[in-house]
């Protein structure tokens, strides 16, 4: 065998081993494309933000009014988090407010995670979000309150955020790997606004002004705002027995 074959020889195997560890992780071929396209200019980007790769957890947060996307990183629940990235909703369904009922067209305002990667999704790839919560099914439609909410690609919502291929490209494959590390429930919050936004709260009081329910609901969500805007922290919150969030722990 000439040296020119050999070579290429070894180079075959090398691609299959590659093939034979990505199949281990679970991959289809559409992610496998993802991640080769995405993970080494991920590591470009964590070089350039100073920060070790890979992240440890992950923190999203999503402000409606403002069309954000906002990712959030660490590498011990001892650190604070950093902002990494902030990606661009291109579209939005509905007005300011809470998901109430199937069809209704409204984006969820609230606290979730992210229950399902989804990379055969007619959005090109999407990440589930666990609307509905406790809360949300206090208050919503008891028959039909809605459902399969996502994180998601092209440019169109019914209800979702939508943020355009490549972007929910590269979030997927974070996500993914941040999730095979341990982290099981990377939480989503979805807040009306975002409460420093002098401008946003104004229209925001038009909306709750003569809705009680929304001017609580965008109360208790503007205190995990507050808190971990002071303390890139996230706090402990629960639901109590009116639907409710509370903050248990800081």
């Amino acid at each position: 065998m000439n040296r020119k074959a050999l070579f290429l020889g070894i180079c075959c195997i090398n691609m299959l081993l590659i093939q034979s560890i990505k199949a281990q992780l679970g991959l289809t071929k559409k992610e496998q494309q993802a991640f080769n396209k995405h993970e080494r200019q991920l590591k470009h980007q964590f070089a350039a933000a100073k920060l070790a790769w890979p992240a440890k957890q992950m923190y999203i947060r999503s402000f409606k009014q403002e069309g954000q996307l906002e990712i959030w990183l660490r590498h011990a629940p001892s650190e604070p988090f950093v902002l990494f990235k902030t990606y661009q909703v291109c579209a939005l369904s509905g007005k300011l407010g809470p998901k109430r009922k199937e069809g209704d067209l409204q984006v969820p305002e609230g606290l979730y995670y992210i229950n399902e990667f989804n990379p055969n999704s007619d959005y090109h790839f999407s990440l589930g979000i666990n609307y509905p919560n406790q809360s949300d099914l206090f208050f919503a439609d008891q028959q039909s309150p809605g459902g399969e909410i996502y994180i998601h690609g092209k440019c169109a919502t019914v209800g979702c955020i939508p943020i355009l291929n490549n972007p929910i490209e590269e979030l997927y494959v974070l996500a993914s790997i941040i999730h095979k590390q341990g982290q099981d429930y990377i939480p989503v919050h979805i807040f009306p606004i975002k409460f420093s936004n002098e401008s946003s709260l104004r229209q925001l009081q038009n909306h709750t002004m003569f809705n009680s329910h929304y001017q609580a609901l965008s109360e208790q969500l503007k205190q995990v705002f507050n808190f971990f805007e002071q303390y890139k922290q996230l706090p402990i919150v629960g639901i109590d027995q009116n639907g409710a969030y509370k903050l248990i722990a800081r």
